[in-house]
């Protein structure tokens, strides 16, 4: 018979690192006209978008400070979600000129979009300063056996680079550079599964991040600094060093109304979905201890950290053929929704 398992054990690690953390929000507007995509940021088309707040750490709170500013802001219409960034940086540089190469072995900007928040299906876009794009579609994340879709394109996509200062010159010191990116809502929506474009009011998880390689000058060229591990500097952090954790991207609503007749709206099912994460990540912790899931929720010991008042009742959790899934009957406003998530992460709502 196995050993009860201590109650701090389902508990500790990954978890441990992720559940303080509050994913950020963004209040995206719709545009008043299209803007060019040539990498300014500056033309009247992104008066009303407004920046996001400075990235930071990818691990978050009591982590080293991002040593330059990174910015995003976005807008849409019926055609397109916008995106702009800008990056501050002294020394400017790019190497990789082939589409779909692993771009951030430059330094890049990423974007993550999982449009419906199952933590399943999601976008990944990364481009260095010498605008090369590499555009990939997941279905599910890589610690759940996920695979990565290097031949998908997203298909109809604009992108423009500025740099503001000289590209691969260590002579001078740059500003920095600005990307500009427009996203086809019918490419977007091909794994959406919710309308593209969306509805007023929608929310869908997003995240952003940028990958800062430290250099050095040699032979007149940049060249990275041996045994330096990159940098990544995120919009929402993530706990842990790694971009594929859609549960912890941060969360962009859109509107069609103007600045100061919108406002954030709050998620109803904040509380249940992060009951089912502690949960989960619970199980990854039981099952590489034990070699098996736990079978009740009540093998997994789970420490009461979140207002019991979102729930109707206590987590249930139910052995599946190849796993298990775990309920959450999360309070909302005039009633309650059924949430659900599973062995590999997938999250859903019946």
């Amino acid at each position: 018979m196995l050993a009860s398992m201590p109650l701090e054990a389902a508990n500790i690690g990954e978890w441990n690192q992720m559940r303080h953390i509050v994913p950020r929000s963004y209040l995206c507007f719709r545009a008043t006209e299209a803007p060019v995509i040539d990498g300014a940021l500056h033309d009247k088309a992104w008066a009303n978008a407004p920046f996001s707040d400075p990235f930071v750490d990818i691990i978050g709170r009591g982590h080293t400070r991002p040593r330059h500013r990174t910015q995003v802001k976005m807008m849409w219409d019926d055609e397109y979600l916008y995106i702009g960034a800008q990056l501050e940086e002294p020394h400017v540089w790019g190497t990789i000129t082939q589409r779909d190469a692993v771009i951030f072995q430059d330094n890049d900007f990423e974007i993550f979009i999982d449009p419906n928040g199952d933590n399943h299906e999601y976008y990944e876009l990364e481009i260095n300063a010498l605008n090369t794009l590499w555009d990939l579609f997941l279905n599910k994340p890589y610690k759940d056996g996920g695979r990565a879709q290097n031949e998908w394109d997203l298909v109809g996509v604009k992108t423009a680079v500025q740099v503001q200062g000289s590209l691969n010159n260590p002579k001078d010191r740059d500003g920095g550079w600005t990307v500009e990116m427009a996203l086809p809502w019918k490419s977007l929506g091909e794994h959406a599964h919710r309308p593209s474009p969306p509805l007023e009011g929608d929310q869908w998880r997003m995240n952003f991040s940028r990958v800062q390689w430290k250099t050095t000058v040699k032979k007149g060229a940049y060249v990275k600094v041996p045994g330096r591990r990159e940098d990544n500097w995120v919009w929402s952090a993530q706990g842990v060093v790694d971009m594929h954790r859609p549960e912890m991207w941060g969360s962009v609503q859109f509107t069609s109304l103007p600045p100061g007749k919108a406002k954030l709206l709050p998620d109803p099912t904040a509380y249940g979905r992060k009951y089912l994460y502690q949960a989960y990540y619970a199980q990854r912790a039981f099952q590489a201890h034990y070699n098996r899931f736990a079978r009740n929720i009540d093998e997994l010991q789970l420490v009461n950290e979140f207002n019991a008042r979102h729930l109707v009742w206590p987590l249930t959790l139910t052995p599946t053929d190849d796993g298990y899934r775990v309920l959450a009957e999360v309070r909302i406003p005039g009633g309650s929704e059924r949430w659900y998530i599973r062995q590999d992460g997938k999250l859903w709502r019946e």
